[in-house]
């Protein structure tokens, strides 16, 4: 057994309610990935994430990297890991297809593993695209692939509750 010790920088992500009520949500997610509002979410740099690699209305994808510091008790990358990823590639892609002035949370989440994540396998790419978008909720489903050997390692789906950011504060 070998003991490690892991630290990362992070800055606490803000959410910019005031760029959130001009901005949609595709300018409100390309500003924030070009570091024009905000900062990143903490959750990238406490799960190995990338900022977005491809973003477009509806379309997200960002690469992340698995490690040993996310061990099940059997040595394999826990399935929380795959969960937050897909989490966040598909509430991304939802978010891009929002008008200024609207937010989001996950409702439901439903995932399906296909294999094994290997702390050492190599980076993986979540991706995550809208199905439907309605006026209150919306589809989307995503897909969780190794970057080195092209393999599915896990894909799920999501549905999102969508309303007004001025909703929320009452």
């Amino acid at each position: 057994m070998t003991k490690h010790t892991r630290s990362y920088d992070y800055i606490t992500a803000t959410f910019d309610p005031a760029a959130a009520m001009r901005l949609s949500g595709l300018d409100y997610m390309q500003a924030l990935v070009a570091g024009q509002i905000g900062a990143p979410p903490s959750i990238l740099a406490t799960m190995g994430m990338s900022p977005p690699c491809e973003l477009a209305v509806g379309e997200v994808a960002f690469d992340c990297e698995p490690g040993d510091f996310l061990l099940n008790p059997m040595g394999f990358v826990h399935g929380g890991f795959a969960a937050t990823a897909l989490d966040s590639s598909m509430g991304m892609a939802v978010h891009t297809t929002l008008d200024a002035g609207w937010g989001f949370t996950t409702a439901e989440l439903k995932i399906n593993y296909t294999r094994a994540i290997l702390p050492d396998g190599g980076p993986l790419r979540a991706e995550g695209s809208v199905i439907h978008r309605g006026q209150r909720m919306a589809t989307a489903e995503g897909r969780l692939v190794g970057l080195r050997d092209g393999k599915l390692y896990a894909h799920g789906s999501t549905t999102c509750f969508l309303f007004a950011l001025a909703d929320a504060k009452a």
